[in-house]
């Protein structure tokens, strides 16, 4: 199971390593061509734009990966801490809740997206860019519900303290 989960780690990080660099030739290719030749490719904008997208939801991925995403945390200021581990498992079944729910219609949005064969750019139709979005959430998801189950059984890890 370590393995199998190291594995999906490695392409995770692989991927956004991947894209970001793609994203960076892209952007610098398409900055050449405008400078030094008059022209640019119409298709790399549109083609950035769903690289962000990317960019963003890998990023998001991997931060649950490690339970660092942005946490607005009043509550643990204001509750005892004894109570901090129940809230802890609150928001962990909350987040799962909300990731799940996100990736259920947007799969229904990718689905709408490829019924209707909407181009991206040139002959790439845009579904295919935008299932980064179910998937990703769907991942997000299951992390969090391992994280809630870690937590009802005694086991989650501590989640990081906030930098200053």
């Amino acid at each position: 199971m370590t393995a199998l989960l190291r594995w999906l780690h490695r392409i995770e990080d692989g991927l956004i390593v991947a894209v970001l660099l793609f994203m960076i030739l892209l952007a610098v290719a398409q900055i050449v061509l405008r400078n030094f030749f008059g022209t640019s490719l119409v298709w790399i904008e549109p083609l950035l734009q769903n690289a962000v997208l990317w960019i963003g939801l890998l990023g998001a991925m991997i931060a649950s990966r490690k339970d660092e995403h942005i946490r607005i945390d009043v509550a643990s200021t204001l509750l005892p801490e004894k109570y901090h581990p129940f809230l802890t498992i609150g928001v962990d079944l909350f987040t799962a809740f909300i990731c799940g729910l996100v990736a259920w219609y947007s799969v229904g949005f990718v689905i709408e997206e490829y019924e209707y064969a909407t181009p991206a750019f040139a002959d790439v139709p845009s579904w295919l860019l935008q299932a980064i979005i179910p998937v990703g959430f769907t991942v997000m998801a299951a992390r969090y519900v391992l994280l809630f189950l870690m937590a009802l059984a005694g086991k989650r890890p501590r989640m990081q303290e906030p930098v200053a």
